[in-house]
């Protein structure tokens, strides 16, 4: 199973939801593009959070040096992100794709975040609870599902919002996989935690 996470804006917490959902499934784990904190990354962090001894985390295919959407890290690097590039890992094992910010962002003149996602990929959106997040949310799995993708499940993020949880599901008929409370940390117990409680629904899509 190749899982690709994403999320309806930066900062929603797509790091540690892969970290959780890799850990479930003693998954491998692949960010094909790193913008900014390199020496403190996405794929450091994934390394610091799971505890299991099967996971492999495969290297970025760009690594930029600036935390700001991708065109313009890789720009202020004196490259240019070319899809050809970006070629997905041999894994033996299901495998954990973290995207970068959400689905619209730019890589280049052309393509974006979305147009990383391979027909065989289900995709899980991570939404997290503030003002406007459920037009966010929407609008995310409107446009994957216009794309033809396929949207295999969504964690949310926050405390319980029974009312914005409720609308987001009935409206589009995606599987809560299940919801990060407000934590005052994430250590490796913390992700172990939510690994066994999501596993059995994330086994399911």
């Amino acid at each position: 199973m190749k899982l690709f996470i994403t999320g309806i804006g930066t900062d929603v917490g797509k790091t540690v939801a892969s970290a959780i959902v890799t850990e479930a499934l003693e998954a491998d784990y692949w960010k094909p593009i790193q913008a900014g904190d390199i020496n403190d990354s996405d794929s450091h962090k994934i390394g610091k959070y799971i505890s299991n001894p099967k996971t492999t985390i495969f290297p970025n295919s760009y690594t930029l040096n600036t935390p700001a959407s991708p065109h313009l890290a890789a720009e202020i690097d004196g490259i240019a992100i070319d899809l050809k590039n970006i070629k997905e890992p041999k894994a033996k094992n299901h495998l954990v794709i973290e995207g970068a910010g959400g689905i619209l962002v730019p890589l280049n003149d052309t393509d974006v975040v979305a147009d990383l996602i391979q027909p065989e990929y289900k995709v899980i959106v991570v939404s997290r609870h503030y003002l406007g997040s459920i037009n966010h949310t929407l609008m995310t799995i409107e446009l994957l599902k216009s794309r033809g993708i396929n949207v295999a499940g969504i964690i949310f993020n926050g405390d319980e919002n029974a009312s914005t949880e409720g609308i987001i599901l009935q409206r589009t008929g995606i599987k809560m996989i299940g919801r990060l409370d407000n934590e005052p940390y994430f250590d490796k117990n913390v992700i172990l935690d939510y690994a066994d409680r999501f596993r059995e629904d994330l086994l399911s899509i």
